[in-house]
């Protein structure tokens, strides 16, 4: 095996060395009503923003029945 190089902190090089015997505790699973939960808030976002949008489509669109105004400046008047 090679040197190992020099390292400024010493819990760094001894950080290698370091195993755990310790496992974490497993993941509780979520519930139903916490599964329930979620998926509404979820729908509950998505449609929001679906609204949003449908509402926000008739300001964003130009009517294409009127001729569209132009300024006397863009006229040379």
């Amino acid at each position: 095996m090679s040197p190992r190089e020099p390292v400024p902190f010493a819990f760094l090089a001894e950080a290698d060395r370091f195993r755990s015997n310790v496992t974490p505790p497993p993941r509780r699973r979520a519930s139903a009503a916490e599964m329930a939960g979620r998926w509404l808030l979820g729908l509950t976002l998505v449609a929001g923003l679906v609204g949003a949008l449908i509402l926000a489509m008739p300001a964003l669109s130009t009517p294409s029945g009127t001729p569209t105004q132009q300024s006397q400046a863009s006229q040379g008047h």
